[in-house]
């Protein structure tokens, strides 16, 4: 919301002084929502999507707790919107989690990284929390989210160092009856980009695709399709990753359920915008990582998985129609 004066609700709530438990709860519930507080019992939110319902939940759990509660619309005057309006400015949260941010000590060996993706984690998390109830976002929002990007990528580097760097260059459509009984190389302990490119191939370009994992790029063989590292056919171009760039190179951009999931696929590999349903697949891919104990064995069961969320987002997608 970027106006200050798009109407405005108050919920005006009187507790029993006795239950101190349920007034707890509730202006836990109230912060949450970002509420201002015009004054003790009386809690405010710009009018937006949500608001309403959010507060009669609020209503209703004062009401349970034995007190009453009256959601108003209010109108405000200018200067008044104005000055309710800074009681929403979260410049003093977003300072706070830069300050987090800077602290942050990058190791220098990836095994000694535990720590700072847990904490990285944590603070994409306050992040999103903060952004959720920043209803006048301004220049606070923008920067720290620079910063929190930044941040992820110094972890992503650190835990995939041999990551390509993207070039420059056109991407051109080509027929997938060219790339068909194929072999197709990329890098060693493959993580999602190349999974999910892996599995793209397989399903969508080339039936009978066979893998094969190297050591390092200079390893690939003359015949086979390179992908996801300096120098391959099919790498990071721009801001896409490997997953998107086989998607436009074969005509498969147009697919919205493909394209839904190659939000979550680069979230995950180069960060960015949150996706939904990226933490649980990079949860889900964690605990085939731990449990596979060949490449092979975890394209296998990652192909299963991208499968079924393939599978969801098309039943989702239908029932959408």
């Amino acid at each position: 919301m970027n106006s200050v004066n798009q109407g405005w609700l108050a919920l005006i709530t009187s507790l029993p002084t006795r239950n101190a438990t349920a007034r707890m709860r509730i202006w836990r519930g109230l912060k949450a929502l970002g509420c201002g507080v015009l004054r003790d019992g009386v809690y405010l939110l710009p009018r937006c999507d949500g608001a309403q319902q959010a507060l009669l939940r609020q209503a209703q759990e004062v009401a349970a707790a034995g007190g009453t509660a009256h959601l108003v619309e209010i109108n405000a005057t200018d200067p008044q919107a104005s000055s309710w309006s800074k009681l929403f400015d979260r410049t003093a949260d977003y300072t706070r989690l830069a300050r987090e941010l800077r602290a942050l000590k990058v190791p220098s060996k990836p095994g000694s990284a535990g720590a700072l993706v847990r904490k990285a984690s944590s603070l994409r998390r306050g992040f999103e929390e903060i952004s959720a109830i920043d209803f006048f976002a301004g220049a606070a929002r923008d920067q720290t989210r620079l910063l929190l990007e930044e941040t992820e990528q110094k972890v992503q580097l650190l835990l995939a160092p041999d990551e390509p760097r993207a070039v420059t260059r056109a991407i051109p459509r080509l027929r997938k009856s060219d790339f068909r009984r194929r072999t197709w190389a990329t890098r060693k302990r493959p993580w999602v980009d190349r999974l999910a490119s892996a599995w793209l191939i397989k399903r969508f370009i080339d039936h009978h695709a066979k893998f094969t994992w190297l050591d390092k790029p200079g390893d690939c063989p003359a015949h086979a399709v390179g992908f996801d590292f300096d120098g391959a056919a099919f790498t990071h171009v721009g801001n896409h990753v490997t997953f998107e760039v086989l998607l436009l190179t074969f005509g498969l951009d147009a697919d919205a359920v493909l394209s839904r999931l190659a939000t979550v696929v680069h979230y995950l590999d180069a960060g960015g915008l949150p996706a939904e349903d990226a933490k649980g697949l990079n949860t889900i891919l964690r605990g085939a990582q731990s449990y596979c104990r060949s490449d092979d064995q975890l394209l296998a069961e990652s192909l299963k998985i991208f499968d079924f969320i393939h599978g969801a987002y098309q039943e989702q997608a239908s029932d959408d129609k």
